[in-house]
């Protein structure tokens, strides 16, 4: 069965909304059971399943507060979608293995979000605009 633009744009609205109000549970339950998460850089690599995602989501809701995200643009295909957005929050903990210090940070996102055939998100590939997050979060 075709998944319409429309199904997308609920289906990662969802997800970002869940990210949003840090809600691990809501986040996962958005992913097909066996989705394959892959945060491109993030050291573990990719994993499967929703377990597996966990451990990001957690760490990552711990590294980062205040989380909004605003759509740039969105291409849509047969069965996936690439959404650009830009992050808008704070950096409170390590994310990324920088020091965030409370500080404000905004950085440019690219997901690459394929469908199962249910509607829920099967894979999801996310990249990050690192020398953005570097030039906010300086080391010294």
């Amino acid at each position: 069965m075709p998944i319409s633009p429309a199904d997308m744009d609920r289906k990662i609205d969802e997800h970002f909304h869940h990210e949003a109000t840090d809600n691990v549970e809501g986040v996962l339950a958005t992913l097909a059971p066996d989705a394959v998460h892959d945060i491109v850089g993030w050291p573990p690599g990719p994993s499967r399943g929703r377990d597996a995602a966990r451990r990001f989501y957690e760490q990552t809701f711990n590294d980062l507060a205040e989380s909004k995200v605003t759509v740039i643009k969105r291409l849509y295909g047969d069965r996936f979608l690439v959404d650009e957005s830009m992050w808008e929050g704070r950096a409170p903990g390590r994310p990324f293995g920088l020091e965030g210090r409370n500080r404000p940070l905004k950085f440019r996102l690219l997901h690459v979000i394929e469908f199962a055939d249910d509607g829920q998100i099967q894979r999801e590939q996310v990249w990050l605009d690192m020398a953005a997050i570097i030039q906010q979060l300086p080391q010294n």
